[in-house]
């Protein structure tokens, strides 16, 4: 991790679990990292602990509605400003909502779509051409996705959450593909754990929090620091191998 030192990482969704396990770990291993989420009151708790900590990063907080385009657009103009501009992107953000396909709410369908796959495509859109201008040729993107992105979960509240996840497997490929046409060496990654112990069980049910606990009192599940170090192994890899997919489940988990 040393190489990366100094550089500028962009943490979408990184209030809480995984975002802010993987923000305080890029910090911790010397990082100008901005984490971003609509609210920004843990980021800035979270920065202050990182810097009561001593470790050698900086946490900057940017509000950012990632379901709103222009959010975005100004996010990633902010930084360039500030920051000169994105070194490592992580797609982290992301978010479920209990809605079949045969009764599902049209609302929360897109707002699926809008997080899960549109703001996960513009900020890697953007995130390229920041490295590209600036002659970046050896940043890497990282997609957080889920094991809901390679097999379909047997719940109805899950099916239309797995299919932007399985979008998220598709377009983190295309990715790879087009960056290889682009004769470029940046890399990109898809992270897909199994059930991890966050709040998205509770964002999920939020309406049914004893349905939301009892997913992770059921087995011994991932933690946000394991993803975290994935992400860091990811990127202490060294700059000609490419670790396209990483797939991650609790010992116990089945299916």
């Amino acid at each position: 991790m040393d190489r990366w030192k100094g550089r500028v990482a962009l943490v979408t969704g990184a209030s809480v679990g995984i975002g802010a396990a993987v923000a305080r770990a890029l910090v911790q291993h010397g990082m100008r990292v901005v984490g971003c989420a609509r609210s920004v009151d843990k980021i800035e708790k979270l920065a202050a602990e990182c810097q009561s900590a001593g470790y050698s990063g900086t946490l900057i907080p940017y509000k950012c509605d990632l379901s709103n385009e222009e959010d975005i657009l100004s996010m990633f103009s902010a930084i360039k400003t500030l920051q000169q501009g994105v070194d490592v992107c992580i797609n982290n953000a992301g978010l479920a909502h209990s809605e079949p396909l045969l009764s599902g709410k049209t609302e929360s369908w897109r707002n699926m779509i809008d997080v899960n796959v549109m703001a996960l495509s513009i900020c890697t859109r953007e995130a390229y051409k920041s490295m590209k201008e600036r002659n970046v040729d050896d940043g890497h993107i990282i997609n957080i996705n889920s094991m809901g992105g390679h097999r379909m979960v047997p719940s109805a509240d899950e099916h239309f959450y797995c299919a932007t996840k399985y979008a998220v497997t598709a377009l983190t490929e295309g990715l790879r593909q087009e960056l290889r046409e682009a004769k470029t060496h940046i890399r990109a990654t898809s992270i897909s754990p199994g059930i991890v112990e966050t709040e998205f069980a509770f964002r999920h049910h939020d309406s049914d929090p004893q349905k939301a606990a009892a997913v992770y009192e059921s087995i011994k599940c991932l933690k946000a620091e394991d993803i975290a170090s994935a992400v860091t192994y990811v990127l202490s890899a060294p700059p000609h191998v490419q670790i396209g997919d990483v797939q991650m489940t609790p010992v116990e988990q089945v299916s």
